[in-house]
């Protein structure tokens, strides 16, 4: 499947698969719930993965401003996990913002953080993102009892800036 997979940007008629494969994590708790209509205002800021025309998986880019964007939403069906679906929407993502943007800093929250940090993402505190706990966390049912791990991804240049600042 990785030799035919297609990232690309999500179009109207994604909806529908991307609402569905949303709404099946959101009832494990592992993304936030989005209705159709949210899907579709935000449908700019999906990716989708798709192998012999078949949907495999969404992912989607938050802007907070000042160069921070969130990875949310990204999910995989299930008959597709574990072939470089999801690394290869992120790794898509990454692309599109040093083109679009160059330099910019790219966090989630996840139950999985050993999958971004295969990605070159690291753990950081969540108390780095408060645009992001006042906007969604604040009426998310795990409030009281998060297990998501903050991760982020910077750019080699802005990492080493960051090491020689806290090295100093």
């Amino acid at each position: 499947m990785k030799d035919l997979l297609t990232i690309r940007s999500a179009g109207p008629g994604d909806v529908p698969a991307i609402h569905q494969l949303l709404a099946e994590y959101a009832a494990r708790q592992i993304v936030l719930p989005r209705s159709e209509e949210d899907i579709r205002y935000y449908l700019g800021n999906f990716v989708v993965a798709e192998s012999h025309g078949a949907f495999r998986g969404c992912v989607a880019v938050r802007d907070f401003g000042n160069q921070l964007l969130e990875i949310r939403s990204l999910a995989v069906r299930p008959e597709a996990q574990g072939r470089g679906v999801g690394r290869a929407m992120i790794e898509a993502v990454k692309s599109g913002l040093r083109l679009e943007r160059g330099s910019f800093r790219l966090f989630a929250l996840t139950v999985r953080p050993e999958f971004f940090r295969s990605l070159g993402f690291r753990v950081v505190g969540r108390e780095r993102f408060p645009e992001k706990i006042w906007s969604d966390c604040s009426g998310c049912p795990k409030l009281e009892c998060c297990d998501e791990i903050a991760v982020l991804w910077e750019p080699p240049a802005a990492r080493e800036k960051r090491s020689a600042r806290e090295g100093s």
